[in-house]
């Protein structure tokens, strides 16, 4: 809800997390914070499959162009992100339309109707069910350039610890530091995403349309 405000103007404006969590509530109940979780719990085991099974199909691949470690690590982590991002584009315009909808959660569609609701305006293309893939593209993309090239990298120069209680400490603290580096970093595209595939601030007119023009637009209005 955070990434589709437009400003202190935006009648829907939360004031801080615990506001947003608040109004949530009062106004849509306790399962308003469920809204949208069909789809992702439908995407996550093809998503992860995709995910690390194409990252070592990259890996391989890179393995013949010679590149420093550290560099195709990087690569093939950009790479399965990319594939990544192509699978999982559908349910994330399913997820977050059912998101943004504020009527309670016994109102509004089920996952399957909204997703032949958005089939039938927009249909399969960039302006029904892979709306905001190029957002979603960046989004996985850099997340996962980073967080793989990152981790592999930090994990082969820390030594490992024969403690297994350490072990588990020392690969702990770089799955953290990665995840959390990988996320500050792609956090742009992720709103990008949202904007595109939220609710335009006016019915009828499509403000948000594509990724860069939309980070431009929320960085020149809200910085």
């Amino acid at each position: 809800r955070f990434q589709i405000q437009r400003g202190k103007t935006d009648p829907t404006s939360y004031k801080s997390l615990g506001d947003c969590f608040r109004t949530i509530f009062q106004r849509e109940g306790l399962l308003g914070f469920y809204k949208g979780i069909l789809p992702p719990i439908l995407a996550e085991t093809p998503k992860r499959a995709v995910k690390f099974f194409t990252f070592e199909q990259y890996k391989k691949l890179l393995g013949y162009a010679s590149l420093p470690p550290g560099l195709a690590f990087a690569v093939a982590g950009l790479g399965s992100g990319l594939t990544e991002a192509v699978v999982v584009n559908p349910f994330e315009v399913v997820k977050v339309t059912l998101q943004t909808n504020q009527n309670a959660f016994t109102e509004q569609p089920s996952s399957f109707v909204q997703a032949q609701q958005i089939i039938k305006t927009g249909g399969l293309g960039f302006q029904g069910l892979n709306k905001g893939l190029t957002a979603t593209l960046g989004r996985h993309g850099v997340f996962n350039m980073v967080y793989f090239g990152f981790y592999f990298n930090v994990k082969n120069i820390l030594p490992v610890n024969k403690d297994p209680n350490l072990e588990f400490l020392r690969k702990f603290g770089i799955g953290l530091v990665s995840g959390t580096i990988a996320s500050i970093i792609n956090i742009p595209f992720d709103v990008a995403k949202s904007r595109i595939q939220g609710p335009q601030p006016v019915p009828g007119e499509i403000k948000y349309r594509t990724c860069f023009k939309t980070m431009a637009t929320v960085y020149k209005e809200e910085g």
